[in-house]
């Protein structure tokens, strides 16, 4: 058997110790946590604990699973020198967060040997592409080229509905609650609200319907709560989307993703400059399996 550890935050609120392990070991697939849960082969503060259990505040965990189950990996596309492109997983935090979840740079250096260094970031249900720094020089020149646009990132999602015209241009404002931890979107600037600007294209319509999705403004929760506005919510969104249109199509997950990854750049990373990175997200295949098809 292979042991995992680790310590439950003290602010932790009501939380069922499953919930909380499959976040912070998002490395693990989700059935082998159920199994060692269900052998007793989890203790809390060492006692034995079964899946109805509650993460205890402080607490220290110890997590069995059998020797034939293997981490799930991170997804290489790129690495050199300077920097590593991969595709991160959904459940799987850049950063740390107050659920406890092991971020992403965490979760590289288990599986590289090194820890890279974050210049952008995707919200922790949204799977894609990311670009990743090795050095101090080259975080710089990614920095900057976010900053001014020259790194173009295209997304891929799923929507209730079929926006119209086919392609278009949205224009709204956003404004953040840091709080309660959502964004809320406007037709009209607010106080503290920034404007948005959100280009999408439908690519196969129906029902739910496929988009292709650029951001012309990068914010918190921008394409979800964008297209949630303008009457077409993402499916797997219950956050901002429609949950009975998400049990309808069965959607377990956020169906967003960045797929496109362009790299415009200078200086010490020239030589990447014009690089593309494409990634084909396996919950297109899963989930228009459900969607009907149109007859005729």
């Amino acid at each position: 058997m292979k042991r995992y550890t680790f310590t439950i935050p003290q602010d932790i609120g009501e939380e069922r110790l499953l919930n909380f392990a499959q976040r912070r070991l998002p490395q693990l697939p989700p059935h082998a946590l159920r199994e060692a849960f269900d052998r007793r082969d989890v203790k809390q503060n060492g006692s034995r604990m079964d899946r109805r259990a509650l993460a205890l505040p402080g607490a220290t965990v110890e997590i069995y699973v059998a020797e034939r189950v293997k981490p799930r990996e991170i997804a290489v596309l790129y690495q050199d020198e300077n920097v590593l492109v991969i595709v991160k997983p959904a459940g799987v935090s850049c950063e740390a967060d107050a659920h406890g979840g092991l971020p992403l740079p965490a979760l590289l250096q288990q599986q590289l040997g090194y820890e890279p260094l974050l210049c952008h970031r995707l919200d922790n249900p949204t799977e894609g592409l990311m670009v990743l720094a090795r050095n101090a020089q080259a975080l710089a020149e990614l920095e900057r080229a976010f900053r001014e646009r020259e790194i173009i990132k295209g997304y891929t999602c799923l929507v209730r509905g079929t926006p119209r015209p086919k392609h278009a241009v949205l224009k709204a404002y956003l404004l953040k609650d840091a709080k309660a931890a959502r964004v809320s979107v406007t037709a009209s600037p607010r106080a503290g609200s920034v404007p948005i600007v959100t280009e999408y294209t439908v690519v196969s319509p129906g029902a739910c319907s496929r988009l292709e999705i650029r951001l012309h403004t990068g914010r918190t929760h921008q394409i979800r709560a964008h297209m949630a506005f303008a009457g077409h919510p993402l499916l797997g969104d219950d956050q901002y989307g429609d949950r009975a249109f998400n049990r309808q199509y069965h959607a377990r997950r956020l169906m967003l993703c960045a797929t496109t990854l362009c790299l415009r750049l200078q200086g010490p990373l020239a030589y990447l400059d014009n690089k593309t990175f494409s990634h084909i997200p396996a919950f297109m295949q899963e989930i228009e399996s459900c969607i009907p098809k149109k007859s005729g």
